[in-house]
């Protein structure tokens, strides 16, 4: 048996996010977002989709972010793009749904099914989401990346 020399990356946990208020962004996500609430307090939150989580964390100074993202998969992007309109978000150009949060973080909203990114049937069904299934781009490319095969995830 080879002993591993590094670490294999499984994925994603989560993210801290540095917000001004806490409140405000449970209720700015909120607006767009179903999410459960597992702690909050004055400082910070915990806001899970399924098995990941974003933490809210209170203290962002730095100027808002040009570049650097983190996207967001959701079943239904345009109904996320329609409320963000409606919120008077402003939505940041190119082929993205991009966007600043209040303070200055970017989001890109993608849609779940379009993407290799994958949950599995149980935390789909846990999130009333197992009725989503997979384009064929979507599936493309799990295929070329040798993940295809895997029958327990959608």
């Amino acid at each position: 048996m080879t002993i591993p020399t590094k670490a294999t990356a499984i994925g994603i946990n989560h993210i801290a996010l540095e917000v001004g208020n806490i409140a405000e962004a449970l209720a700015f996500y909120g607006s767009f977002l179903n999410f459960t609430i597992t702690s909050q307090t004055e400082d910070a939150a915990f806001i899970y989709f399924g098995d990941q989580f974003i933490n809210f964390a209170k203290g962002r100074t730095q100027a808002s972010d040009e570049k650097r993202h983190f996207g967001i998969a959701v079943d239904d992007k345009e109904l996320v793009r329609n409320t963000l309109t409606e919120m008077d978000v402003t939505l940041l150009g190119g082929q993205f749904l991009d966007f600043l949060d209040p303070w200055g973080n970017r989001i890109e909203i993608t849609t779940y099914t379009n993407i290799m990114f994958s949950k599995t049937t149980a935390i789909l069904r846990g999130m009333d989401m197992d009725h989503l299934q997979k384009t064929d781009q979507a599936l493309a490319q799990l295929n070329k990346h040798g993940l295809g095969t895997l029958d327990d995830s959608r």
